[in-house]
């Protein structure tokens, strides 16, 4: 696991830890709504209570839908709005930026209740995913245009990592105040609040770390490129191996300038061997959203109790649980098999299981429905049945997290060129977000509407969907980025060679930069 080449490449990694520290909000943020929402004491203060005591389920339903949905709204815009941000301000000052308007919104959640009512929530919500949405888009390709080509599959993958960690956090806060602070604002008011520590962290943290060189390079600042490239690799300005990564940056960004000199937007878009990576970037997302995990992952509680873990402590501990096998399942999967399995290969497989284990839980649903107590009475321990679903839940979200879900962010960050990486990073976001906002929109009506048929149906979302579509995509794995040109026929490999040569033999690395970097 950890070899000479994790310590060379340490900043690299220190790097990746202070950027998903946005990427930790981005779980944390998508596990924490369907927790608050499900506690009794925030249903009365909001007025999700019958005068007789009983909750309002369509009232409930349609808050509990848009408390969590609001952030995806806000995080499509977000997504979409970053890449022109990021091609102008460059990578981490759009990531302060977008960090600094997070926490604006997560002041006006923690805020809310009394004369603030739910609005406050709603608004917060949609502010914080503007943030959350613009640092989704930025991280990856900050992260993976500043990691080398042998390890940035997995580092790139801690993407996922810290998801699951956020989400697995926001789960337990949930059940800690529901335990001990059950009657009282800070139901809402602590785990909204929480967002603050991580958000602070990584805005300090940015200021630490180097801008991208590839980024650099693009917009003209080769010296700085250069000594960014060196300080990130812990290898002199003008070693072989500095002066060869920097050759092929060049060779890429100056092809795609003699290829599409005065050609704007429209060429970035469709130009040769661009649309098909476009179109790749929003299906492999939309599918992800409709893999089933955002609705587990949003709605756990929810989803607990409909197989039977009636009771807030019950439903609440079962999606700790959830929380904890998610995030092991994914760094076993990130630090081990990412970049020995391959991301075809991971993509299937994963899809298979997950369609198997929700075929089973369906059927198990089927035959064995789950009674829920009457009002009032105490909840029963869950049944065998029950304690069968559970169980796949949780090998579901082991094959979800050896596949779907770290590898589209990896993937999509692999396939796109330097000019169009923050597009084909804003593309794909913009697309998770999309229909993570449909998704979290409509599961708590299909929840109610469909039953075991829910179950069903992602499971032929899995197989049908996106087991085929992983058989198509050309594998990345072990090829740098400026490969991905040739692999999407942008350019022939002997031209690539072509202009590795030229760039070497007339490269500015002869451009000495400071001293201070060189280390």
């Amino acid at each position: 696991m950890f070899s000479g080449d994790t310590f060379k490449n340490i900043r690299v990694y220190w790097l990746a830890f202070v950027a998903y520290w946005g990427i930790i909000l981005f779980g944390y943020d998508t596990g924490i709504a369907g927790g608050v929402v499900s506690q009794p004491y925030f249903e009365t203060s909001f007025g999700l209570v019958n005068a007789d005591g009983s909750i309002n389920k369509s009232k409930d339903t349609e808050v509990s839908s848009n408390v969590v949905s609001v952030l995806q709204a806000g995080a499509f815009f977000g997504a979409l709005g970053s890449a022109p941000i990021s091609a102008w301000l460059g990578r981490r000052l759009t990531l302060i930026g977008f960090t600094i308007i997070f926490v604006i919104g997560a002041i006006l959640t923690t805020v809310a209740g009394g004369s603030r009512g739910i609005a406050y929530i709603y608004g917060g919500r949609v502010i914080s995913g503007f943030g959350i949405g613009g640092i989704s888009a930025v991280a990856p390709t900050y992260v993976s245009e500043c990691s080398p080509k042998n390890v940035r599959g997995r580092i790139t993958g801690c993407f996922q990592i810290m998801v699951a960690i956020g989400v697995m956090i926001s789960y337990f806060i949930n059940l800690g105040v529901g335990l001990h602070m059950a009657n009282s604002p800070n139901v809402w008011r602590i785990p909204f609040g929480f967002q603050l520590v991580p958000a602070g962290l990584m805005c300090l943290g940015l200021f630490t770390v180097k801008e991208s060189p590839r980024w650099l390079a693009s917009k003209g600042y080769v010296a700085e490129a250069i000594a960014n490239l060196a300080y990130l690799r812990r290898e002199p300005y003008d070693s072989d191996e500095v002066r060869r990564e920097f050759a092929e940056i060049e060779a890429a960004i100056r092809e795609e300038q003699e290829a599409r000199k005065g050609l704007g937007l429209k060429e970035a878009f469709l130009g040769k061997g661009n649309f098909v990576r476009f179109v790749i970037a929003f299906v492999i997302f939309l599918l992800q959203q409709w893999s089933g995990q955002n609705s587990v992952g949003y709605y756990a509680p929810q989803i607990f109790s409909s197989i039977g873990y009636s009771g807030t402590t019950n439903s609440l501990l079962a999606s700790g649980i959830y929380g904890i096998v998610k995030v092991v399942a994914t760094a076993l999967f990130v630090f081990f098999f990412v970049e020995s399995l391959g991301r075809k290969a991971s993509l299937f497989i994963s899809a298979m299981g997950m369609g198997i284990t929700f075929f089973i839980i369906g059927a198990i649903l089927k035959t064995h429905p789950v009674v829920t107590p009457l009002a009032g009475q105490s909840a029963p321990p869950p049944s065998p049945s029950s304690k069968g679903m559970a169980a796949m839940l949780y090998i579901y979200v082991c094959f979800y997290s050896m596949g779907w879900g770290p590898l589209p962010w990896v993937y999509v960050a692999d396939i796109f060129p330097t000019r169009t990486r923050h597009y084909g990073l804003a593309v794909g976001s913009g697309s998770q977000w999309l229909w993570n906002f449909v998704v979290a929109k409509v599961t708590p009506t299909l929840e109610t509407d469909l039953g075991f048929k829910l179950f069903m149906m992602f499971a032929t979302i899995n197989i049908g969907g996106m087991a085929v579509f992983s058989l198509f995509l050309p594998e990345t794995k072990g090829r740098s980025l400026e490969e991905m040109d040739i692999i999407f026929g942008s350019v022939s490999a002997e031209s690539r060679e072509v202009f590795i040569e030229r760039a070497l033999d007339h490269s500015e690395v002869k451009s000495q930069p400071s001293i201070d970097n060189q280390i």
